[in-house]
C-alpha cells in the first residue's frame, strides 16, 4: 500500500518543478515526460497522441514484407542479424518486431515521436526525477508493468538490464550507456540511474531508451550470444511464429498490460502481423502481384512509374498512396572506404564525386522520383549557405588542417546541364584532380605514376537492384579511366564484409534523428575507425569531427546544436568521405483495401503502427494522397 501511494503521489506531481525550502537544496523536477530542449507538447493528463484515431478496432490478419533476412531474435548481441536490423525496419519502423519495451518512449528506435524533434514519454516508467544539473534520474515504474509470462517488471529487471547490457551487449548499447556509472533499486518499483557527471538533459535519453530485460528469463541465458531462441518480451505482440530468415509473425497480445497508455492508444490495432523477409525487391514485388503480402512498400522508383498496371489495381483491389512526411532519412551516400590507399587522398574523392551524373539517373532509372541530398543530415541541421561566425569560430583551430573551402564556399554538388554529354566539364575538373594525385590516363586506363597500380574499384551491394543506378556510375567513371566493378552478394555475406570493412565502396544508410547524439560517433569519430561493430564506413578520422561529435551530446540550447551539426555536416561534406546520394519525395506504399489510418498521420515518423484493419463492407477509405 505505501509503494501504491507514493506512485500515485509521483503521478500528481508529474507536471511540476518541486523545489526543497533550503535555497541550498537542487530544483527536482518531477515529470511525466521528458524534452531535450523545448517544453513538452502533451501535458501530464493527455490521453492519446493527436496522429492516432483513439477508438481504432482491434482485428485482422495483415502480412508485410522485408528486404534482407535475419538469422537472430537476440538484438542486444554483438553477431547475428534481427529483423528490427534490417534495412526496412531501420527506415520504415514498423512498429512490430522483436525489441523490448524501454522505460520511456518518443525517442529511440522503439517508437520514435511523430510530432516532436526529441522528446519521450512514460511507458514501463510513469514518471520521472531528476536535478538541474542532470546528474542522477529516478524512474517511478508502473505497478501493472508485466512480461508476457506474468511476471511483474520490477526495478530489478532495470537494474539487471543495464549492468547486462553494459557487459555483454551490444557496443552499442556500451557506448549509449557509457556515461551511466550505477543504478540502484530504491524499492520494487522505484530505480535510480547515476551518471558519470553533471550534463544536459540528453544523457537523460539514453537511460530513458533503455530495453527492459527480464531477469528471471536472461539470468539463465548468455545475452552476448546470438541465437534464434524467441524471447520473453512485454510489449503489445508476441512472437508466435517465425522461419529463420524467410518470415516471422507478430500476435497481439489481447490483455497487454499497457494497450490503454496514453502512449499506445490507437496504436498496434492488428491481431496478426506476418512479415516476410526477400531478399530480391523484383522477387518481393512479384509475391505482391500475387497476393504474397498485404502491404507493399515500393523501393524500386522504375515500379511505381510502370509497373503498377496489374489486374488487382484494376479491379480497385489494391490502392496506391504517397505518403507526405518529414522523417529524418538518414545519411543515404556512397561511402569511400579511405582505408584503401586510392581512397587516402581527397583529390581522388572529390573526383569521382564529380562524376556522378544524379540528373540523368533520376530522370532514366528513377523516372523523377527522387531529389538530390546535399548534406548528411537531409532536413533542417544541413549546413546552409556560407559558413556562419558561430561555425567559423568553432572550426577556427583546425583551420590549417581543413579544406579552405569549408570556410569560404557553400557546399553544392554539381547539377548536370540535361545536355547528352552533360559532363564534359566536370569530367576534365576529376582529370585534373586526378593527375594532381598522381594518376595518369594511358589507353583507357588510370594508372599511379608512382607504383603502376591501376585504378581498379569494386563496389559491394546485396542487392541486384543496384546495379541499375550504379552501371550508370561506372560507365561515367570509365571515361576518365577508372575501373569499377559491382559484385552482389547474399546478405549475411554483405554484412561479414562491412564488418570487416573489406570493400572499396558501398552503398548504405547512417539513420539521423532530429536531435543527433551520441550515435555520430559512432559514424565519425576516430574511436570508431576500426571498430567493427560501427557505422564509420568511411573510415573517418579527424580532430576537428572528433572534437564536433564529443560535444554535441553536451549542446545546451538547438541553437547550439545547430551550429555543432551544422559545422560537422560542412566538414564532412568538403572531405568528399562519401557522395551523396536522393531520397524520396513520398513514401510510396501500395496494399489490398483492407487497411484504414488516422485523418491526421504524423510528420516526423512513418504511420504503420496507427493503421487499423478495414472490413471490406466499410466503404471508408484512408486518409491519403491516394492515386
Amino acid at each position: 500500500m505505501r509503494t501504491l501511494i507514493l506512485f500515485l503521489l509521483a503521478q500528481i506531481l508529474s507536471s511540476f518543478s518541486i523545489a526543497e525550502t533550503d535555497s541550498a537544496s537542487p530544483v527536482i523536477t518531477v515529470a511525466h515526460g521528458i524534452a531535450r530542449f523545448d517544453d513538452l507538447k502533451y501535458p501530464a493528463d493527455f490521453r492519446h497522441f493527436d496522429y492516432v484515431n483513439p477508438n481504432a478496432p482491434k482485428a485482422g490478419n495483415i502480412s508485410l514484407f522485408a528486404f534482407g533476412s535475419f538469422d537472430s531474435l537476440n538484438a542486444y548481441a554483438t553477431k547475428g542479424l534481427t529483423p528490427s536490423q534490417s534495412p526496412m525496419y531501420r527506415v520504415l519502423h514498423y512498429g512490430f518486431s522483436e525489441l523490448n519495451e524501454p522505460l520511456m518512449v518518443g525517442s529511440g528506435q522503439y517508437d520514435p515521436s511523430g510530432d516532436e524533434f526529441h522528446s519521450a514519454y512514460g511507458l514501463i516508467a510513469a514518471s520521472v526525477e531528476y536535478p538541474e544539473d542532470n546528474s542522477w534520474m529516478i524512474f517511478n515504474l508502473r505497478p501493472e508493468a508485466r512480461f508476457h509470462d506474468g511476471h511483474p517488471i520490477e526495478a530489478s529487471d532495470v537494474v539487471f538490464s543495464l549492468n547486462e547490457l553494459k557487459e555483454k551487449g551490444h557496443p552499442r548499447f556500451r557506448m549509449q550507456l557509457e556515461s551511466v556509472t550505477k543504478a540502484e533499486v530504491l524499492n520494487r518499483h522505484r530505480v535510480k540511474f547515476y551518471f558519470s557527471s553533471a550534463g544536459t538533459r540528453a544523457q537523460l535519453f539514453r537511460v530513458a531508451e533503455l530495453p527492459v530485460l527480464p531477469e528471471h528469463y536472461w539470468k539463465e541465458r548468455d545475452l552476448g550470444r546470438s541465437s534464434i531462441q524467441i524471447p520473453l518480451n512485454s510489449g503489445p505482440y508476441r512472437i508466435t511464429a517465425m522461419e529463420p530468415g524467410l518470415s516471422i509473425t507478430f500476435s497481439r497480445v489481447k490483455d497487454y498490460w499497457g494497450k490503454d497508455l496514453p502512449v499506445n492508444r490507437g496504436k498496434y490495432n492488428f491481431d496478426e502481423v506476418k512479415v516476410y523477409f526477400y531478399r530480391d525487391l523484383d522477387v518481393a514485388f512479384e509475391a505482391f502481384k500475387a497476393g504474397g503480402h498485404d502491404l507493399h512498400a515500393e523501393m524500386v522508383a522504375k515500379n511505381w512509374a510502370l509497373a503498377y498496371d496489374f489486374p488487382a489495381i484494376s479491379k480497385g483491389l489494391v490502392k496506391r498512396h504517397e505518403l507526405d512526411y518529414s522523417v529524418p532519412y538518414g545519411s543515404m551516400m556512397f561511402f569511400f572506404n579511405t582505408r584503401r590507399s586510392f581512397f587516402n587522398d581527397i583529390r581522388v574523392r572529390q573526383a569521382m564525386t564529380l562524376l556522378f551524373d544524379f540528373e540523368s539517373v533520376n530522370r532514366r532509372v528513377f523516372h523523377g522520383a527522387y531529389r538530390r541530398i546535399n548534406s548528411y543530415f537531409p532536413h533542417m541541421l544541413s549546413a546552409k549557405g556560407i559558413a556562419g561566425s558561430r561555425e567559423i569560430q568553432l572550426l577556427e583551430p583546425w583551420r590549417d588542417q581543413l579544406p579552405g573551402e569549408v570556410f569560404t564556399q557553400r557546399y553544392q554538388l554539381p547539377v548536370n546541364s540535361g545536355e547528352d554529354d552533360g559532363l564534359r566539364e566536370q569530367r576534365y575538373q576529376a582529370l585534373a584532380l586526378l593527375k594532381q594525385a598522381g594518376w595518369q590516363y594511358k589507353k583507357g586506363e588510370l594508372i599511379h605514376q608512382s607504383t603502376g597500380e591501376v585504378f581498379k574499384v569494386q563496389y559491394i551491394s546485396p542487392s541486384k537492384t543496384a546495379t541499375r543506378y550504379v552501371l550508370p556510375f561506372a560507365n561515367e567513371l570509365a571515361k576518365v579511366g577508372i575501373d569499377l566493378r559491382i559484385q552482389v552478394m547474399d546478405q549475411a555475406q554483405y554484412m561479414e564484409r562491412l564488418q570487416k570493412r573489406d570493400f572499396d565502396m558501398v552503398g548504405n544508410i547512417l539513420p539521423q534523428t532530429f536531435s543527433p547524439d551520441i550515435e555520430l560517433q559512432r559514424y565519425f569519430h576516430s574511436s570508431s575507425m576500426n571498430d567493427p561493430s560501427t557505422l564509420n564506413l568511411s573510415g573517418v578520422s579527424h580532430p576537428a569531427i572528433d572534437f564536433i561529435t564529443e560535444r554535441i551530446p553536451r549542446a545546451q540550447s538547438r541553437e547550439e546544436l545547430e551550429t555543432l551539426v551544422s559545422a560537422l555536416d560542412r566538414v564532412l561534406l568538403w572531405n568528399f568521405y562519401a557522395i551523396p546520394r536522393w531520397r524520396p519525395k513520398t513514401l510510396k506504399v501500395a496494399c489490398r483495401d483492407i487497411f484504414a489510418m488516422p485523418e491526421t498521420l504524423p510528420k516526423y515518423a512513418t504511420s504503420f503502427r496507427t493503421w487499423w484493419y478495414r472490413e471490406k463492407t466499410d466503404q471508408s477509405v484512408p486518409q491519403a494522397n491516394d492515386q
